[in-house]
């Protein structure tokens, strides 16, 4: 499953940020903004109508993605 498709206010845990070239930029910013495997992540609000931006929450911070950016994160439901 990809961050995009996470429902509201349901706990995950990110397993990795895929590229999609070679040299990804988007990606590489990603994993430097803490979107790391083991991290705890989920989604606080997104557009209107389930649209962009995601407002996505991981650890105690914020950040804003477009669902392009946020399919890039793969993860897995926190049991």
């Amino acid at each position: 499953m990809n961050l995009s498709e996470l429902p509201p206010f349901t706990s995950a845990v990110v397993d990795q940020v895929t590229n999609i070239e070679s040299d990804d930029p988007i990606a590489k910013r990603l994993r430097e903004l803490g979107f790391v495997s083991g991290e705890p992540v989920r989604i606080v609000a997104s557009g209107p109508m389930g649209a962009d931006p995601l407002l996505v929450q991981i650890g105690f911070t914020r950040f804003a993605l477009r669902r392009s950016e946020a399919q890039r994160v793969s993860i897995h439901l926190d049991n």
